[in-house]
């Protein structure tokens, strides 16, 4: 265990001295009864969840406060050889548990949990719970043994019903020099590792799916139906596979295999679709103030059996897709592809959607995609280049027509 006061955040001025300190970041020190770090984990953190009030259901984002503080109950386990964990504290009641596991050549996250208060109010106003709730999800966070883990790109890590964002995170467990490996192992969002001398094999083509079917879905709350969507949906993926080869592989929902749900409130309106081990949400937004509906946010989770990384995991909550005005249904024949990152997309086939103010199970008025707009320009161009042509050609041959009578005139 951590001896008193020894797991603690180092002194400010030696952090920027060393330089550690990044923005909005923090740096989280875990020492033994020695006062040797065994962990270290520089980091900011944005938390993402919802709670009921009288009013309904609210969504609630907030930040990791500089003041949050490492716990004496955090832990280097027995000889820095056994499982670890990093406890911080902030708010009122709120703890962030990183929990380490190690194995002979790597060490690993293997699970995070996060406990909040639900009567702080400076966090969730109006809450109509004062209870404290725990959320728990394993980790992909993982790094060999005397490296850092570092991932400057924002990772999500999903809790349940709370979404934990960490940007520009070095974490090290298992320490063997009181400080930082100068050594890292990177994460997967920071992109593919430098090219290696010799060519990467091709990956071996995998067979394209058909268009998946299109099936209808609905969500309703307490004030009726909030949502009406009729789509088929397929989703790619490229990941890494056991043998370090790089895949792009789509793969179909299955209307007959797959379950609904979602929630209504003022301003979110939430469809969740799993099937098996897949689980891929849709969130629409409303902006108040031009009254607007759109996509606006994707989350995946899925199992990939041959990946290097069978957890896959992609979201993103700042798209702006399928739009159209508040009491209208948004439609498109043509396929959309929406980019959730750089490794996921989500491919929509015919769609025809409405968030918010849904009049029973019908559509509002329809705003056409763009797409489709564009394949209609087509046909139209080339009819109106062809009436053109026959026009053109008409009046040639009456004009000529009139100076051949001409010719013959008696005089």
């Amino acid at each position: 265990m951590a001896a008193p006061g020894g797991a603690r955040r180092w002194p400010l001025l030696l952090l920027l001295f060393a330089g550690l300190v990044h923005g909005a970041s923090a740096v989280f020190v875990v020492k033994d009864g020695n006062g040797t770090a065994c962990i270290m984990a520089n980091f900011s953190a944005a938390f993402l969840t919802s709670y009921d009030t009288k009013n309904g259901s609210k969504s609630v984002t907030f930040e990791l406060p500089a003041s949050a503080e490492v716990l004496n109950s955090s832990s280097c386990g027995k000889g820095n050889a056994s499982d670890s964990s990093l406890v911080i504290a902030f708010g009122r009641g709120h703890t962030l548990t990183l929990s380490f596991t190690r194995n002979a050549t790597r060490y690993s996250v293997q699970l995070m949990r996060f406990v909040y208060n639900l009567s702080d109010t400076g966090i969730f106003p109006n809450s109509s719970s004062k209870e404290t709730k725990t959320v728990e999800s394993v980790t992909d966070i993982r790094a060999d043994i005397n490296k850092k883990y570092r991932c400057v790109s924002s990772k999500q890590i999903h809790l349940r019903n709370v979404t934990v964002t960490l940007r520009d995170a070095t974490i090290q467990a298992y320490l063997s020099n009181d400080s930082f490996s100068t050594e890292e192992t990177h994460c997967e969002q920071d992109g593919p590792l430098p090219p290696s001398p010799t060519a990467p094999p091709q990956p071996s083509p995998t067979p394209v799916p058909a268009s998946p079917s299109v099936s209808r879905y609905n969500v309703s709350g307490t004030n009726g139906t909030c949502l009406l969507a009729s789509m088929g949906l397929q989703l790619n993926v490229t990941y890494r596979t056991r043998d370090n080869t790089t895949v792009t592989r789509e793969f179909n929902i299955d209307p007959s295999k797959t379950t609904f749900g979602g929630n209504c409130t003022a301003r979110l309106v939430t469809l969740a679709l799993r099937s098996g081990n897949l689980l891929l949400v849709l969130q629409f937004a409303m902006n108040a103030s031009s009254s607007r509906v759109f996509l606006q946010g994707v989350q995946l989770t899925m199992t990939l059996p041959d990946a290097r990384d069978p957890a896959f995991r992609a979201a993103n909550d700042s798209l702006r897709a399928l739009q159209a005005a508040a009491g209208n249904s948004y439609k498109c024949d043509a396929e959309e592809r929406v980019q959730v990152t750089e490794a996921a997309f989500l491919n929509i086939f015919r769609v025809w959607v409405q968030a918010f103010r849904v009049d029973g199970d019908k559509f509002g008025p329809v705003e056409e995609c763009q797409l489709d707009a564009n394949s209609m320009l087509i046909p139209v161009a080339v009819g109106g280049a062809l009436a053109g042509l026959v026009l053109i050609v008409l009046i040639a041959y009456l004009i000529g027509r009139k100076r051949s009578h001409a010719g013959y005139q008696t005089i």
